[in-house]
């Protein structure tokens, strides 16, 4: 049948969708804006590319096999650079390129560094670079001198070192000012800013807004001798936008108006300068989708920008004062769009996706709140199955965008269910940060909440539940399986924390201090947080078939505790099961084609053969 048949031909809407081209919104140098970075398909893998924006011409610049979505481009518009790890490992070292060269042509090691996992790459105009690693010791930045033509001889210059977590986050536009942000405090979910000379690592200033005030450092203004520096911050519960003005001292807030002059509502999520220093481009968050606003500090007047329906996921102001962006809806596949003129700017190239269904907004009453949702429903009439789709992060949110993998499943005839419970962004930083001390619980209660509401609405099938997660929403899944067992029928779980204790010890070291500051210590300090929030504590009450999906490369959710999981819930005597285990030789998920459409295949074929006969629709013919 269609979800099953790898040789069909012509190939499934749902499929095609996933072997669409897609192309990212293009990271231009400041002094050659015709010069740019893009991270596009190339023969189904997501590589780094070269473009030239007055012939519209896209070379390849990586071929690697499991490709390549880490890259920038220098103010000089010369060099691509682009992180090289071992099939998705993430653990590697940064080369550079010429603009323009093909794969493999005059690639260098820039970095005279050992491996690490990357914390940052800022670049100077000068050659310089400035360059943030972490591994098991801790973080370092180091001051780099890496020539026009080759990387010079000076060793490395250490600016910073601390055993907490830390990244090179912005840099002056003269390359004279680093901002760090860091967690010296040990908190990693609500960091700290510290502002350094670059070429000694003197201190020029600290700004820390305490406990549970996270600060981050945007991007300093675009003009030399300039001391202005964006930050974000949360001093009123929510994520909000400043300038730090180095040279006096004073943090000066960003107020962004409506029509009527009141604040708007929701978060800033990312915040650009224009070329001329004078104005922002500031991205909000508000219930679940992304729009852009023009702010002007001169006339404190703020106008909208781009679309207003969707969510935008990627932007940049250009000097000629449009913006690029990146957007998409649920329907609406993602585009990158001139802001002016509404066109696209740069185009995908070869196969596009077919568009999808709208969602619907649905709020459900829950412990500690009302519970905010996306229903995405199929032609026909309810109670449908019901796919309940778990998002990552868990700081992050699932917004009005658009997602092949989630309008596979309407194609299938399941209702769709995207739940941004408690832990999510968005919302507010008391909403972000509920679920410290019950992790997993918490947010549970709230996809219970949503869950209860579709079926007493008539809306779905309790019988036909699927809980089904990627990384943090994987975790989710196999908890909810173990402390949810008579709501859900099936589990698919990508990439997930399996057994909390044995992740921790495998994981890369930002992710250790993630938990640390999630759970209020290591395990060895609070080890019954860590049972408690672990799947492989609650195998004896799972009854549910589940599908696992795991890299064997990953240094997030590392394979070695999922096999852990496997084995408990295998031994199980009284376990009808099946629990079968997928895995794949890239990292935490993968950005090859085939691969994707291999998963979901095997997604789809396992939910047919576990749910009643007759849920998985078969999709009418594209």
């Amino acid at each position: 049948m269609t979800t099953t048949n790898a040789g069909q031909w012509p190939r499934p809407t749902w499929e095609l969708r996933l072997r669409a081209h897609q192309v990212g919104l293009p990271d231009w140098a400041f002094y050659r804006p015709d010069r740019a970075c893009v991270i596009a398909t190339s023969r189904g893998v997501l590589q780094v590319h070269s473009w030239d924006a007055r012939t519209g011409r896209l070379t390849l610049a990586t071929d690697r096999r499991e490709g390549t979505t880490t890259a920038t481009i220098d103010p000089h518009g010369e060099w691509l650079w682009w992180f090289d790890d071992t099939d998705g490992d993430e653990f590697g070292r940064w080369r550079r390129q010429p603009f323009g060269s093909p794969p493999g042509q005059g690639v260098q090691d820039p970095v005279a560094l050992p491996d690490a996992y990357p914390a940052g790459l800022l670049l100077t105009r000068d050659g310089t670079a400035v360059v943030g690693r972490s591994d098991a010791h801790g973080t370092t930045i180091h001051h780099v001198p890496v020539g026009a033509i080759a990387h010079g001889t000076d060793a490395p210059a250490l600016l910073y070192a601390h055993a907490n977590d830390a990244e090179a986050a912005a840099l002056s536009h003269d390359g004279n000012l680093v901002a760090v942000e860091h967690s010296e405090r040990g908190d990693n979910r609500h960091m700290a800013l510290r502002v350094l000379r670059a070429d000694t690592g003197q201190v020029v200033a600290d700004l820390d807004d305490g406990p549970g005030r996270g600060l981050s450092a945007i991007d300093f203004a675009p003009l030399d001798g300039d001391l202005r520096l964006l930050v974000g911050h949360e001093r009123r519960g929510r994520a909000e936008l400043a300038v730090w003005d180095l040279g006096t001292g004073l943090l000066r807030d960003v107020v962004l108006r409506d029509g009527d002059g009141e604040p708007l509502p929701g978060e800033v999520t990312d915040a650009w300068w224009y070329p001329s220093g004078r104005e922002l481009l500031v991205a909000v968050d508000h219930l679940a989708r992304t729009r852009l606003y023009r702010s002007d500090a001169a006339t404190g007047t703020t106008s909208p920008v781009g679309p207003a329906d969707g969510s935008v996921a990627e932007a940049t102001p250009r000097p000629d004062g449009d913006v690029w962006l990146r957007w998409s809806s649920a329907a609406a596949p993602r585009t990158v769009l001139s802001a002016t003129t509404g066109r696209e700017v740069l185009g995908a190239g070869g196969l596009r996706a077919a568009p999808s269904v709208p969602v619907h907004d649905v709020w459900a009453d829950g412990p500690g709140g009302p519970v905010h949702a996306l229903l995405r429903l199929p032609a026909g009439d309810g109670p449908w199955p019901v796919f309940v789709d778990v998002h990552g992060g868990p700081a992050w949110h699932r917004s009005d965008s658009f997602s092949p993998y989630l309008a596979a499943w309407v194609d299938h005839g399941f209702a769709v269910v995207s739940v941004n419970y408690r832990g999510s962004t968005g919302y507010g930083s008391a909403w972000r940060d509920a679920l410290e001390g019950r992790v997993g619980a918490t947010e549970l209660e709230d996809i219970a909440a949503v869950h209860e509401k579709l079926v007493a609405d008539g809306v779905v099938d309790p019988a036909r539940s699927v809980l089904a997660g990627a990384s943090w929403g994987g975790f989710l899944t196999l908890l909810g399986l173990g402390t949810q067992p008579d709501r859900w029928a099936l589990g698919l779980a990508e990439v997930p924390v399996a057994d909390y204790l044995a992740a921790y010890a495998e994981e890369m070291p930002d992710l250790q201090a993630f938990d640390r500051s999630l759970f209020g210590g290591s395990p060895a300090e609070v080890p019954e947080a860590y049972r408690a929030a672990s799947p492989l504590t609650y195998v004896p009450a799972v009854r549910a078939p589940v599908l696992i999906m795991a890299g064997e490369n990953d240094p997030r959710c590392p394979i070695g505790q999922i096999h852990s999981y496997v084995r408990a819930l295998r031994a199980r005597e009284d376990y009808a099961g099946p629990v079968e285990l997928y895995t794949f030789g890239a990292g935490h998920g993968s950005v090859v084609d085939d691969e994707e459409v291999a998963q979901l295949r095997r997604q789809l074929e396992f939910v047919r053969l576990h749910l009643p006969a007759g849920t998985v629709r078969e999709p009418a013919p594209s």
